[in-house]
């Protein structure tokens, strides 16, 4: 015999009945957890973070598999665990203000960190000093909307002549509204200037290995202790410590957090569109839909404004050939992209 269908009413009736047991279970499943409340992620690694309360505790949370990708910065919403040894857990995550990412081969772009006020760029006199470097972390700086500071480390080692043509080549960013700091650890040049920037805002620090940004970071907090440094947990949560590679936010003594991000060298630009790198080049706006032709590569079609500004003073040679250079390199990335998948 055949089975009845049920109807429509009944359907209903059951997909409730369905939806309660649901929220029976999730209450069951909840009990054995506090409250909600609010917090900070300081750290991400795999299905976990670590959670920051407004007392200053840090605690081990899973993550809902609801939710999108989390990162360091990240304000949640989360619930501590009442059994011992066991993880608290992330139910929801607050709107970003601003949004640091990278991109990635299999998801398009990678969130690096949230919340960001400043992005402080780490570069050295040695092993080299590379505007072309300085100018790529530039344009992704522009292309967030969130603001950079240059900071130049071991001055020390240069005498006065080399200072002097430093300078000369960094002036290029302050003419154009950006920040330049100089600074050696060695002697704590600088650091006390660097101290006033940073104190209120959330900044992340990057730079390219062997610039000296462990050794800035070390300065900047004296006295935390090695345990916080390599991602020390409560007491409270049981679960001891967990050493990563992944961004961690710490506290400044006088105000203010820094995002360390030691698997971040450099941001590529490949997920940007041309339009999106010319932007990062502040000082070509007023030049920009002047040119003879509209379809100018700014390279060598005649008329183009670009290059006038550059042979009249007004645009540093080494902005110019560095956009060009990043474009190339970007085409490049996406060929060989584009070459993998076929």
């Amino acid at each position: 015999m055949a089975k009845n269908r049920l109807s429509n009413n009944q359907k209903r009736r059951v997909a409730a009945k369905h939806q309660q047991r649901l929220a029976i279970r999730q209450d069951e499943n909840l009990a054995s957890f506090s409250s909600p409340r609010d917090g900070v992620v300081v750290s991400r690694f795999g299905k976990s973070a670590d959670v920051e309360d407004s007392g200053g505790l840090i605690y081990r949370c899973s993550i809902r598999r609801t939710l999108p990708s989390l990162v360091t910065g990240d304000k949640v919403v989360w619930r501590e665990s009442l059994e011992p040894n066991t993880n608290g857990i992330i139910e929801a995550v607050h709107p970003r203000h601003s949004e640091l990412v990278r991109p990635d081969f299999y998801d398009g772009v990678k969130p690096v960190a949230a919340n960001v006020d400043q992005i402080v760029i780490i570069s050295a006199v040695l092993p080299e000093l590379s505007l072309n470097i300085i100018d790529r972390y530039l344009v992704a700086c522009e292309s967030t909307d969130i603001q950079p500071i240059i900071v130049l480390n071991k001055i020390d080692l240069l005498n006065d002549q080399q200072h002097a043509e430093v300078e000369k080549q960094l002036a290029i960013y302050t003419r154009i509204g950006y920040q330049v700091l100089y600074v050696s650890c060695q002697h704590q040049q600088g650091i006390a200037v660097l101290q006033d920037i940073l104190q209120g805002k959330v900044s992340i620090l990057v730079g390219q290995s062997g610039v000296g940004k462990s050794s800035i970071i070390n300065l900047l907090l004296p006295h935390q202790s090695q345990s916080a440094m390599t991602g020390g947990i409560s007491e409270i949560s049981g679960l001891g410590q967990h050493t990563t590679t992944s961004s961690r936010l710490y506290h400044l003594p006088n105000g203010g957090d820094i995002i360390d991000s030691p698997g971040i060298r450099e941001f590529g630009l490949w997920h940007l569109e041309p339009e999106q790198v010319i932007s990062g080049f502040k000082e070509f706006d007023n030049y920009l839909g002047g040119c003879q032709f509209r379809d100018c590569n700014h390279f060598d079609t005649p008329g183009c404004l670009l290059q006038k500004a550059v042979q009249d003073g007004n645009i540093a040679p080494s902005r110019l050939a560095n956009y060009h250079r990043i474009l190339q390199t970007m085409q490049e990335v996406k060929s060989k992209t584009n070459k993998s998948y076929k």
